[in-house]
């Protein structure tokens, strides 16, 4: 009994829903699940985690859903807080992360980052302006603690 059924239900005899609200009903062994047809989908971070320590999973969901709503399927995990190593550590499943690309969906502005960190998609131009902005902010403040080191020396000597 390994038969997988598909049928359409819909409100009325004789009635025919539009396209974008025609449910998609599978009885798998008793087993009883509903797949909507939504129209666009995104790749989008998912919050998860608790107070003080976020920890997303990156999922494709219907774009107007909220964000820790519905979701068709989990891709991968980011964690934004650095480890013991300083590494923020990110997973994907390419080959999913190539399916649902391939059927329309627009990855969100962070996911596409990521992707582009990874070296999956081109490199987002913000990364290169936020790396260069921090880059200078970082010669920046050893070159006030040199300054204020050299200070203290020559007070210090006199």
């Amino acid at each position: 009994m390994n038969e997988c059924m598909f049928f359409y239900t819909s409100v009325g005899e004789g009635y025919q829903p539009p396209q974008h609200k025609m449910r998609l009903t599978t009885v798998l062994l008793g087993y009883r699940a509903t797949y909507r047809k939504l129209g666009p989908k995104s790749i989008r971070l998912s919050l998860h985690g608790c107070t003080n320590r976020p920890f997303y999973h990156i999922v494709v969901a219907p774009t107007p859903a909220g964000r820790d709503k519905e979701i068709y399927e989990q891709l991968g995990t980011y964690d934004p807080l650095p480890n013991d190593f300083n590494e923020k550590l990110v997973s994907f499943n390419y080959e999913r992360l190539k399916h649902w690309l391939a059927m329309g969906a627009t990855p969100t502005k962070s996911v596409a980052q990521l992707l582009g960190l990874s070296g999956f998609l081109p490199l987002h131009p913000m990364s290169a302006v936020t790396a260069e902005r921090n880059r200078k902010a970082a010669a920046d403040k050893a070159a006030q603690q040199e300054a204020q080191e050299k200070d203290q020396t020559s007070t210090e000597g006199v």
